[in-house]
């Protein structure tokens, strides 16, 4: 199942988040692999600080696996289904695991990236579209160099 997920990273962790990123250390540990990195590649941080993202779990309890993980940086405001489990291939049984390699998501990543929600980004003074939303990696390094020194928990860990 897909569900969207909204958080915002806790107060001076951005550092840790940000180093766990980029040394591909962020879920080390964890079953779900690579996909904390995939999530982070495709998370948008709006106006507002709140990060939002598409994830891909088959657990019970929505991120089972994954919280632990998410909640050492990040507030969890919301985790949701992205789609109807009606139609999910993985859910009414048609199709296990379909979540994996299914475009059912598409539409919202298009969505989340331009937040008129209208499928165009807004066109800049030059006549060209540009996305109001940035990517995770930008805001977070744009966090990163702008507040030092940090003292979040996982800081102290590594």
């Amino acid at each position: 199942m897909r569900y969207l997920v909204k958080a915002r990273v806790k107060r001076k962790c951005e550092k840790a988040l940000l180093h766990a990123i980029e040394n591909g250390m962020l879920g080390k540990g964890s079953i779900a692999g690579d996909e904390y990195l995939h999530n982070m590649n495709k998370a948008r941080v709006n106006d507002q600080g709140v990060a939002t993202w598409v994830e891909t779990c088959f657990c019970d309890p929505p991120l089972a696996e994954e919280r632990p993980y998410w909640e050492k940086y990040f507030e969890l405001l919301s985790v949701k289904d992205a789609h109807s489990r009606r139609t999910c291939r993985h859910e009414n049984e048609t199709e296990p695991w379909a979540c994996c390699d299914c475009d059912c998501t598409n539409a919202s990543h298009r969505k989340r990236q331009f937040p008129s929600g209208l499928g165009s980004a807004p066109v800049s003074g030059a006549g060209r579209r540009v996305s109001r939303r940035r990517s995770f990696q930008q805001e977070i390094r744009k966090i990163v160099s702008a507040r030092l020194p940090f003292g979040c928990a996982q800081d102290r860990l590594h």
